[in-house]
C-alpha cells in the first residue's frame, strides 16, 4: 500500500532558509530525498525552500546559491526595526496580551504601522530567490496571517496569489518588512500564526517537520499529525545554533548556516530513513 508523504518547512530568517537547505541537501548525501513529498509546506524562511524545491530546482543548486557569494540573492538588510527591536517589541505585547488571537491582532497593528521599504522594494528581493511567479505543478502550501484580523491564510496553487507574493507573504516579518498586499487585504509573517503550522499535514502517513525555531504550538500539532499518522521534527544542533548567531536576517549566516545544515543532515539521515521510505 503506498503511503502519502507530507514535508513541513518552519521559519527562520535567511539562517533558516540555509538551514533547510543545507539539511535536505544532507540528508540526500544519507541516502533520504525527502523532496519527493506529497505535500510541502513553508511558512516564512520555509516558504522560500519549499517554493524552490517545489518547482523543480536541484538541491545541489539551491545549496551553491547559499554558500557560493557568486550565486547569492541579494538581500537587504533591515532599514528600520532591528532584530532585537523585534523581539523586545514581542516581549512587551506577550506581557500586555494573554489572548493569542488579540496578541496576533495587535502585531498585525505594529506591522502595519510600522516603517518599512516599500513593498515593491521587498518583492523584488523575494522574487529573485524563485525561479518564476508560477506555481509549481506539485502541491506545496505557504502560510501568511492577516495582518488586520489575526487569522491564518493558507495559499495554493489557484488561491488568488502569485507564487512570489505568496512567499513574500509568508515572510514578511513584521515591524522588519512590509504587509503584503493580496486581493485587498494585507499579509505578514505566517510564522506569528505558527511557526511550522504542521497540522496542515493532518491525514498524511508519514510527515517531516524542520523546525528552525522554537514553536509552542508545534507538540499538539505533532500529536493531531499522529492520530493517524508517523512524524519526526528534526531542530538545529549545536553548530547549526552557532552558524545562525544572534541574528538570522544577517545575510552573512548563510554560508555557515547551509553548511552546518548539510552536516546535520547527513548526521540523521539514516534515523529518518524508516519514517520516509517504510
Amino acid at each position: 500500500m503506498s503511503r502519502t508523504r507530507a514535508l513541513v518547512l518552519g521559519g527562520g530568517g535567511l539562517a533558516g532558509i540555509a538551514w533547510h537547505v543545507g539539511l535536505l541537501v544532507g540528508l540526500a548525501d544519507g541516502g533520504l530525498d525527502a523532496t519527493d513529498a506529497d505535500l510541502i509546506v513553508g511558512t516564512s524562511a520555509g516558504s522560500t525552500v519549499a517554493a524552490q524545491v517545489a518547482s523543480g530546482i536541484p538541491l545541489e543548486e539551491c545549496f551553491r546559491r547559499q554558500v557560493d557569494p557568486k550565486l547569492q540573492n541579494e538581500e537587504m538588510r533591515p532599514t528600520g526595526m532591528s532584530v532585537a527591536d523585534l523581539w523586545d517589541t514581542m516581549v512587551g505585547l506577550m506581557e500586555e496580551v494573554d489572548e493569542p488571537a488579540e496578541l496576533r491582532r495587535r502585531i498585525g497593528s505594529m506591522a502595519l504601522a510600522a516603517d518599512t521599504v516599500a513593498e515593491p522594494v521587498r518583492r523584488a528581493v523575494v522574487a529573485g530567490r524563485l525561479p518564476s511567479d508560477r506555481w509549481p505543478e506539485r502541491r506545496m502550501a505557504t502560510v501568511a496571517m492577516d495582518a488586520a484580523t489575526g487569522e491564518r491564510r493558507v495559499f495554493e496553487s489557484g488561491s488568488g496569489a502569485g507564487l512570489v507574493d505568496a512567499v513574500a507573504a509568508s515572510s514578511a516579518v513584521p515591524g522588519i518588512w512590509p504587509p503584503v498586499t493580496i486581493g485587498g487585504d494585507r499579509y505578514v509573517d505566517g510564522g506569528i500564526y505558527s511557526s511550522c503550522n504542521a497540522d496542515l499535514a493532518v491525514g498524511y502517513d508519514r510527515v517531516l517537520v524542520l523546525a528552525p525555531m522554537a514553536d509552542p504550538a508545534l507538540a499538539d500539532q505533532v500529536a493531531a499529525v499522529e492520530e493517524s499518522g508517523r512524524a519526526a521534527v528534526v531542530t538545529p544542533d549545536k553548530e547549526s545554533l552557532v552558524a545562525f548567531t544572534a541574528d538570522a536576517l544577517d545575510p552573512a549566516v548563510r554560508a555557515p548556516s547551509a553548511e552546518a545544515g548539510r552536516r546535520q543532515g547527513l548526521a540523521v539521515a539514516a534515523s529518518l530513513e524508516g519514517l520516509w521510505t517504510s
